[in-house]
């Protein structure tokens, strides 16, 4: 029998690239990493394009897709979800559950996610300080984290069970201080991400790392226009 292709994965080491590394590892699937960097403009170039029309990473490429044949899949969610159902892992199999874990996952991808990168971007990469800004998307993101803290009081986990709703959540989730946040505030979230960052697939996904990615120069104005100036 030939041996299956391993699971092309392009990415960039951020949160949203966590994710799909985080699923990998503790799924156990084999995968390799395509490098896309995003300071350099890459995620426009065609050939990414046609696998992520959003031209936004992580994305991947199942050799082993549905019926044998190759599939594509872009956004973060819906990699998970995929990956879910293809393994049966981290993404349960009856409806409630999986409404459970779907409805936090969803909220991460249109609440905690954005709003931490707004805050990051304000606090860190804008070009004038916007004291409105830093705090619009601050208080913005207190509130994502209370609305967490909430959650786990009586939960270990957000959908009930490990799921890839935590998976979703963890790395945005550790990057607390880089959003103007303390975790002494929330302290079932940060009783939630030590867990987490406990389990030695998370420790790998978080470790996939790109040399690149730290050589890259927010102050250039050919970096920033590439990373902030897209229309």
């Amino acid at each position: 029998m030939r041996a299956k292709k391993p699971i092309d994965l392009y990415y960039w080491p951020t949160p949203n690239g966590w994710k799909i590394t985080i699923m990998l590892e503790e799924c156990g699937l084999p995968y390799k990493v395509v490098p896309v960097n995003i300071a350099k403009g890459e995620q426009f170039e065609p050939a990414f394009l046609a696998i992520s029309p959003n031209n936004r990473m992580p994305a991947i490429v199942d050799h082993d897709g549905p019926g044998g044949r190759p599939i594509s899949i872009f956004e973060s969610g819906a990699i998970l979800q995929y990956l879910g159902r293809k393994t049966g892992k981290f993404y349960p199999n009856d409806e409630r559950g999986r409404v459970a874990v779907d409805q936090w996952l969803f909220w991460q991808m249109s609440n905690q996610g954005p709003k931490a990168g707004e805050a990051n971007h304000f606090r860190k990469y804008a070009s004038e300080q916007i004291p409105y800004a830093i705090a619009r998307f601050g208080n913005e993101v207190h509130r994502i984290y209370g609305v967490m803290n909430t959650r786990l009081a009586e939960r270990r986990f957000l959908a009930g069970r490990y799921s890839i709703a935590d998976i979703a959540c963890v790395g945005w989730a550790s990057r607390a201080e880089r959003f103007g946040q303390s975790l002494a505030d929330f302290p079932h979230v940060r009783r939630w991400l030590e867990t987490l960052l406990a389990r030695p697939a998370v420790k790998r996904g978080l470790s996939v790392k790109i040399e690149e990615a730290f050589h890259v120069d927010t102050t250039d104005p050919k970096v920033r226009a590439v990373l902030f100036n897209q229309r």
